[in-house]
Protein backbone atom coordinates (compact mmCIF):
# COMPACT_ATOMS: atom_id res chain seq x y z
CA UNK A 1 0.00 0.00 0.00
CA UNK A 2 1.38 3.70 -1.21
CA UNK A 3 -0.31 5.51 2.88
CA UNK A 4 2.86 6.42 4.50
CA UNK A 5 5.57 5.99 1.69
CA UNK A 6 7.83 9.08 1.05
CA UNK A 7 7.73 10.76 -2.10
CA UNK A 8 10.75 9.41 -3.09
CA UNK A 9 9.63 5.96 -2.20
CA UNK A 10 6.36 6.81 -4.13
CA UNK A 11 8.51 7.96 -7.26
CA UNK A 12 10.35 4.40 -7.21
CA UNK A 13 7.48 2.25 -6.78
CA UNK A 14 5.96 4.78 -10.19
CA UNK A 15 8.94 3.62 -11.67
CA UNK A 16 9.35 -0.20 -11.48
CA UNK A 17 5.27 -0.17 -12.48
CA UNK A 18 6.35 1.02 -15.50
CA UNK A 19 9.38 -1.02 -16.11
CA UNK A 20 11.19 -3.43 -13.63
CA UNK A 21 14.02 -3.94 -15.58
CA UNK A 22 15.53 -0.85 -14.28
CA UNK A 23 18.31 -1.14 -12.35
CA UNK A 24 20.18 0.40 -8.88
CA UNK A 25 22.20 2.57 -10.89
CA UNK A 26 19.67 3.96 -13.41
CA UNK A 27 17.13 4.51 -10.60
CA UNK A 28 19.29 6.25 -7.83
CA UNK A 29 20.53 8.55 -11.30
CA UNK A 30 17.22 9.56 -12.52
CA UNK A 31 15.89 10.26 -8.66
CA UNK A 32 19.40 12.06 -7.65
CA UNK A 33 20.31 9.70 -5.28
CA UNK A 34 23.25 7.69 -4.24
CA UNK A 35 23.33 4.06 -4.24
CA UNK A 36 23.32 3.51 -0.99
CA UNK A 37 20.09 5.34 -0.60
CA UNK A 38 17.84 3.97 -2.83
CA UNK A 39 18.90 0.73 -1.86
CA UNK A 40 17.57 1.90 1.95
CA UNK A 41 14.24 3.09 -0.22
CA UNK A 42 14.48 -0.61 -1.79
CA UNK A 43 14.81 -2.11 1.76
CA UNK A 44 11.64 -0.24 3.31
CA UNK A 45 9.53 -1.02 0.03
CA UNK A 46 10.74 -4.33 1.03
CA UNK A 47 9.75 -4.02 4.61
CA UNK A 48 6.14 -2.67 3.26
CA UNK A 49 5.69 -6.09 1.57
CA UNK A 50 5.48 -4.12 -2.03
CA UNK A 51 8.40 -4.88 -3.77
CA UNK A 52 9.95 -7.89 -4.35
CA UNK A 53 14.07 -7.77 -4.79
CA UNK A 54 15.92 -9.45 -7.42
CA UNK A 55 19.86 -9.34 -8.16
CA UNK A 56 20.51 -5.74 -9.23
CA UNK A 57 17.09 -4.51 -9.26
CA UNK A 58 13.35 -5.15 -8.02
CA UNK A 59 10.05 -5.59 -9.74
CA UNK A 60 6.57 -4.65 -7.71
CA UNK A 61 4.57 -6.99 -5.32
CA UNK A 62 1.17 -5.87 -6.71
CA UNK A 63 0.07 -5.53 -10.35
CA UNK A 64 0.06 -2.28 -11.98
CA UNK A 65 -4.04 -2.01 -11.80
CA UNK A 66 -3.69 -1.89 -8.25
CA UNK A 67 -1.15 0.48 -7.55
CA UNK A 68 -3.31 2.87 -10.42
CA UNK A 69 -6.73 2.46 -8.16
CA UNK A 70 -4.33 2.86 -4.87
CA UNK A 71 -3.69 6.56 -6.58
CA UNK A 72 -6.99 7.56 -6.89
CA UNK A 73 -8.79 9.63 -3.86
CA UNK A 74 -5.82 8.37 -1.49
CA UNK A 75 -6.70 11.23 1.52
CA UNK A 76 -10.14 10.02 0.95
CA UNK A 77 -9.67 6.72 1.29
CA UNK A 78 -7.36 7.09 4.37
CA UNK A 79 -10.05 8.94 6.26
CA UNK A 80 -12.97 6.59 5.36
CA UNK A 81 -10.85 3.22 6.37
CA UNK A 82 -9.65 5.20 9.81
CA UNK A 83 -13.64 5.76 10.75
CA UNK A 84 -14.05 2.54 9.89
CA UNK A 85 -11.20 1.39 12.30
CA UNK A 86 -12.89 3.44 15.00
CA UNK A 87 -15.67 1.30 14.75
CA UNK A 88 -13.79 -1.57 15.90
CA UNK A 89 -13.71 -2.46 19.93
CA UNK A 90 -11.21 -4.69 21.75
CA UNK A 91 -12.40 -7.98 21.31
CA UNK A 92 -14.39 -7.41 18.38
CA UNK A 93 -14.87 -10.00 15.41
CA UNK A 94 -14.92 -8.38 11.73
CA UNK A 95 -14.59 -9.57 7.90
CA UNK A 96 -12.95 -7.28 5.62
CA UNK A 97 -13.25 -7.60 1.87
CA UNK A 98 -10.82 -7.19 -0.93
CA UNK A 99 -10.73 -3.62 -2.25
CA UNK A 100 -7.65 -0.69 -2.19
CA UNK A 101 -10.21 1.15 0.76
CA UNK A 102 -11.32 -1.73 2.66
CA UNK A 103 -7.66 -2.98 2.78
CA UNK A 104 -6.50 0.04 4.52
CA UNK A 105 -8.84 -0.55 7.76
CA UNK A 106 -6.35 -2.65 9.31
CA UNK A 107 -3.60 0.00 9.13
CA UNK A 108 -5.46 2.05 11.95
CA UNK A 109 -6.79 -0.83 14.00
CA UNK A 110 -2.70 -0.17 15.71
CA UNK A 111 -3.78 -0.43 19.90
CA UNK A 112 -6.75 -2.28 19.36
CA UNK A 113 -6.49 -6.08 21.21
CA UNK A 114 -7.79 -9.12 20.54
CA UNK A 115 -9.48 -8.43 17.15
CA UNK A 116 -10.23 -11.07 14.83
CA UNK A 117 -10.00 -10.34 11.25
CA UNK A 118 -11.05 -12.44 8.44
CA UNK A 119 -10.51 -11.64 4.86
CA UNK A 120 -10.17 -12.45 1.10
CA UNK A 121 -7.36 -9.49 1.03
CA UNK A 122 -3.93 -10.28 0.41
CA UNK A 123 -3.39 -6.27 1.14
CA UNK A 124 -4.23 -6.34 4.22
CA UNK A 125 -0.80 -8.94 5.29
CA UNK A 126 1.81 -5.97 5.40
CA UNK A 127 -0.31 -4.24 8.14
CA UNK A 128 -1.30 -7.55 9.83
CA UNK A 129 2.85 -8.62 9.77
CA UNK A 130 3.13 -5.21 12.30
CA UNK A 131 0.35 -5.44 14.47
CA UNK A 132 0.54 -8.61 17.03
CA UNK A 133 -2.87 -7.92 18.20
CA UNK A 134 -4.95 -8.76 14.60
CA UNK A 135 -6.13 -12.73 14.60
CA UNK A 136 -5.86 -13.00 10.95
CA UNK A 137 -7.93 -15.42 9.16
CA UNK A 138 -7.54 -15.42 5.54
CA UNK A 139 -9.78 -17.06 3.20
CA UNK A 140 -8.58 -19.58 0.80
CA UNK A 141 -9.02 -20.24 -2.76
CA UNK A 142 -8.35 -18.94 -6.30
CA UNK A 143 -5.42 -15.90 -6.15
CA UNK A 144 -7.35 -13.35 -8.32
CA UNK A 145 -3.62 -11.20 -8.97
CA UNK A 146 -6.14 -8.71 -10.81
CA UNK A 147 -7.84 -8.16 -7.38
CA UNK A 148 -4.84 -9.23 -5.12
CA UNK A 149 -7.52 -11.28 -3.70
CA UNK A 150 -8.86 -14.43 -2.85
CA UNK A 151 -11.58 -15.79 -4.67
CA UNK A 152 -14.27 -19.17 -5.76
CA UNK A 153 -15.74 -21.69 -3.92
CA UNK A 154 -13.01 -22.88 -1.31
CA UNK A 155 -13.28 -19.38 -0.37
CA UNK A 156 -17.24 -18.70 -0.29
CA UNK A 157 -17.12 -22.59 2.13
CA UNK A 158 -14.17 -20.98 4.61
CA UNK A 159 -16.69 -17.66 4.78
CA UNK A 160 -19.64 -19.45 5.38
CA UNK A 161 -18.29 -21.10 8.76
CA UNK A 162 -17.80 -18.19 10.60
CA UNK A 163 -19.99 -15.52 11.99
CA UNK A 164 -18.77 -11.84 12.94
CA UNK A 165 -20.01 -8.77 14.41
CA UNK A 166 -19.27 -6.60 11.58
CA UNK A 167 -18.51 -6.79 8.02
CA UNK A 168 -16.86 -3.46 6.60
CA UNK A 169 -17.62 -4.32 2.52
CA UNK A 170 -16.54 -2.31 -0.87
CA UNK A 171 -17.93 -1.66 -4.47
CA UNK A 172 -16.94 -0.80 -7.49
CA UNK A 173 -20.09 1.31 -7.50
CA UNK A 174 -23.63 1.87 -5.52
CA UNK A 175 -27.14 3.44 -6.26
CA UNK A 176 -30.54 2.64 -5.45
CA UNK A 177 -31.18 1.25 -8.98
CA UNK A 178 -28.45 -1.03 -9.30
CA UNK A 179 -27.94 -1.60 -5.74
CA UNK A 180 -23.85 -2.77 -4.57
CA UNK A 181 -22.15 -3.77 -6.87
CA UNK A 182 -18.87 -5.44 -8.34
CA UNK A 183 -16.64 -5.51 -11.82
CA UNK A 184 -16.61 -9.27 -11.56
CA UNK A 185 -18.92 -11.99 -10.43
CA UNK A 186 -16.04 -13.73 -8.17
CA UNK A 187 -15.74 -10.26 -6.12
CA UNK A 188 -19.71 -10.31 -5.92
CA UNK A 189 -19.97 -13.44 -4.70
CA UNK A 190 -17.37 -13.24 -1.63
CA UNK A 191 -18.57 -9.35 -0.84
CA UNK A 192 -22.26 -10.89 -0.95
CA UNK A 193 -21.13 -13.75 1.37
CA UNK A 194 -19.59 -12.09 3.94
CA UNK A 195 -22.64 -9.76 4.06
CA UNK A 196 -24.53 -12.49 4.77
CA UNK A 197 -22.34 -14.13 7.71
CA UNK A 198 -21.78 -10.49 9.85
CA UNK A 199 -24.58 -8.72 12.26
CA UNK A 200 -23.52 -5.39 10.87
CA UNK A 201 -22.74 -4.27 7.59
CA UNK A 202 -21.20 -1.48 7.03
CA UNK A 203 -19.87 -0.19 3.32
CA UNK A 204 -16.53 1.64 2.54
CA UNK A 205 -17.10 3.49 -0.33
CA UNK A 206 -15.50 6.90 -1.77
CA UNK A 207 -17.99 9.25 -2.96
CA UNK A 208 -17.01 8.86 -7.05
CA UNK A 209 -18.90 5.55 -6.43
CA UNK A 210 -21.70 6.82 -6.33
CA UNK A 211 -24.46 6.35 -9.07
CA UNK A 212 -21.99 3.89 -10.89
CA UNK A 213 -22.55 -0.06 -11.27
CA UNK A 214 -20.44 -2.56 -11.65
CA UNK A 215 -21.39 -5.80 -13.68
CA UNK A 216 -22.34 -8.08 -11.29
CA UNK A 217 -24.87 -7.20 -8.39
CA UNK A 218 -24.20 -8.07 -4.62
CA UNK A 219 -27.54 -7.15 -2.90
CA UNK A 220 -29.72 -4.42 -2.37
CA UNK A 221 -28.17 -0.88 -1.05
CA UNK A 222 -30.91 -0.55 1.65
CA UNK A 223 -29.27 -3.80 3.01
CA UNK A 224 -26.30 -2.19 4.32
CA UNK A 225 -26.83 -0.38 7.99
CA UNK A 226 -23.93 2.02 7.43
CA UNK A 227 -22.37 3.89 4.60
CA UNK A 228 -19.18 5.63 5.21
CA UNK A 229 -17.64 7.93 2.59
CA UNK A 230 -16.18 11.17 1.45
CA UNK A 231 -17.75 14.69 1.71
CA UNK A 232 -17.79 14.84 -2.22
CA UNK A 233 -21.28 13.20 -1.32
CA UNK A 234 -24.14 15.09 -3.24
CA UNK A 235 -26.09 16.48 -0.68
CA UNK A 236 -28.91 15.15 -2.77
CA UNK A 237 -27.40 11.81 -3.05
CA UNK A 238 -26.65 12.11 0.98
CA UNK A 239 -30.23 12.63 1.21
CA UNK A 240 -32.21 9.59 -0.63
CA UNK A 241 -29.93 7.30 1.16
CA UNK A 242 -31.02 8.73 4.58
CA UNK A 243 -34.69 8.44 3.28
CA UNK A 244 -33.86 4.67 2.51
CA UNK A 245 -33.17 4.11 5.85
CA UNK A 246 -29.30 4.06 5.20
CA UNK A 247 -26.77 5.76 8.11
CA UNK A 248 -24.27 8.11 6.35
CA UNK A 249 -20.90 8.59 7.89
CA UNK A 250 -19.45 11.69 6.39
CA UNK A 251 -15.44 12.03 6.95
Amino acid sequence: MTVGLSQRQKSLLDMLAEDASRSVAEMSKVLGVSAVTLRSDLSGLVERGLIVRTHGGAFPAFRSNILERQKHMVEAKERIAKAAAGLVADGDTIMVCAGTTTSLVPRYLLGKTDVKLVTNSVLVLPFARVNPALHVTLAGGEYRATEEAMVGPDTLHDLAQLHVKTAFLGTDGFSLASGITANTVEIAEVVKKMAEKASTKILLADSSKCGKAGFARIMELEQIDVLITDNGLAEADRRWLEENQIKVMIV
